[in-house]
């Protein structure tokens, strides 16, 4: 899975530093293109001829010396990359990272890139221990980096615990993990709504519902990364626009109802993470509803159940669908799993703390044909969106080899 792939190995400060160098062979022989940058505390304990030498490209240590006058260096080096990693990462390095600094070649360089980073920290068990740093890798994981978990054992201070440099051989493991998962769902097209549908009364009034529509982004956007053609069928959203997925904008269900179909039959995976509408009113006004009575009547008629549509006329594609409760989430879960003929059914509790509704945060419990799959713990919703696509890929893949 390396072979071809441009790495950009960075490396700081630490006494785990000699480790990179056998890094970068391994990384080489696996058949990569690894270019390296260190900082100038990681040339007190290796130094950059030895990497040269492994990696066979000139090392980069100064922002401000340039080896080709046709290019700005870290901004060069920032756009190459397929893959970041960054081993050792220090206490110093991940502060760097979290706070947005750039005050030297491999900061600097880290902020331009909009490649995968992937780290692997190594420093003293309390260090690594620190609240500071805890916060900091939080802020980090939440940012989308991978991290290569350290070691527990002796480490060069004399401590023994948690904060040694993970083997070489485990960091390119990790590294060649990213890249098949950026394979598995590679040619398939893929289908996810997001956001709350909007039902209009008249110009200016509507009925919604609460969704932000982060959910469905992160799932839009975990399938992405994981080479799917992705369209997006979003409505009322605060989420943002992801690069290279195709969006579709709507506001009513039956707008929603009519852009899934469109897109239904030559999907392979199809995720419905939208809160529409149950009912809209039977007909909306020209103009703006003017105060009249003390009170005001609305008749409402139910819309097309878009879930139960497509289920019925599922013809291979993999349906996936979501379930916002507020209690009995199992049973009202797996009703909605058979009656509509999902594949699974992802569902939450949203009147728990950090659950469902305009926040970063999910947790949700996933349900198949046998009863839970999984319970997943309070996650970023991209990180649940990460969680998901592995459970649903690994069963696409089981049920396309009939197991």
């Amino acid at each position: 899975m390396l072979k071809g792939k441009a790495i950009v190995l960075g490396i700081s400060g630490g006494i785990a530093a000699y480790k990179a160098a056998a890094l970068c062979s391994k990384l080489v022989q696996s058949g990569a293109n690894v270019r390296v940058v260190m900082t100038e505390s990681a040339t007190k304990f290796i130094t950059p001829l030895t990497l040269q030498t492994l990696s066979r490209h000139p090392v980069h240590l100064d922002t401000f010396h340039e080896y080709d006058p046709a290019v700005v260096s870290h901004i060069d080096l920032a756009d190459s990359a397929d893959l970041f990693i960054i081993a050792p990462a220090t206490a110093n390095i991940l502060g760097k990272m979290a706070g947005g600094l750039a005050d030297d070649m491999l900061s600097t360089t880290l902020l331009a890139t909009t490649a995968q980073v992937l780290v692997a920290p190594a420093m003293n068990v309390h260090m690594y221990a620190h609240p500071a740093v805890e916060r900091n890798m939080r802020l980090l994981a939440e940012r989308g980096v991978l991290f290569v978990e350290p070691g527990t054992g002796q480490l060069a201070c004399g401590y023994v615990g948690k904060g040694r440099l993970a083997e070489p051989e485990d960091i390119v493991h990790a590294a060649g993990q990213w890249f098949e998962q950026g394979q598995s769902l590679k040619g398939k097209k893929v289908v996810v709504t997001a956001g709350g549908t909007v039902e209009r009364l008249d110009p200016v009034r509507y009925l919604t519902n609460d969704s932000s529509g982060k959910m469905g982004y992160a799932i839009a956007e975990a399938a992405a990364s994981r080479g799917a053609n992705v369209t997006l069928i979003a409505a009322r959203t605060t989420a943002e626009a992801i690069g290279g997925v195709k969006l579709v904008k709507v506001e009513s269900a039956e707008q929603m109802l009519q852009a899934v179909l469109e897109h239904y039959d030559d999907a392979d995976l199809v995720v419905k993470a939208a809160a529409v509408a149950d009912y809209r009113p039977v007909a909306a006004a020209d103009k703006k509803i003017k105060k009249s009575d003390e009170r005001l009547v609305l008749e409402l008629v139910r819309t097309t159940d878009i879930l139960q549509t497509i289920g019925q006329r599922k013809r291979g594609q993999f349906l996936v669908g979501f379930a916002a409760e507020t209690d009995q989430v199992e049973h009202y879960a797996m009703d909605k799993l058979h009656r509509k003929h999902c594949d699974l059914i992802i569902a939450n509790n949203v009147a728990e703390a950090g659950a469902g509704f305009n926040f970063d945060t999910n947790i949700v419990s996933v349900y198949g044909v046998e009863g839970l799959v999984e319970s997943l713990p309070l996650m970023q919703k991209r990180q649940v969106a990460d969680r998901l696509l592995e459970i649903i890929i690994q069963r696409m893949q089981a049920r396309e080899a009939g197991e």
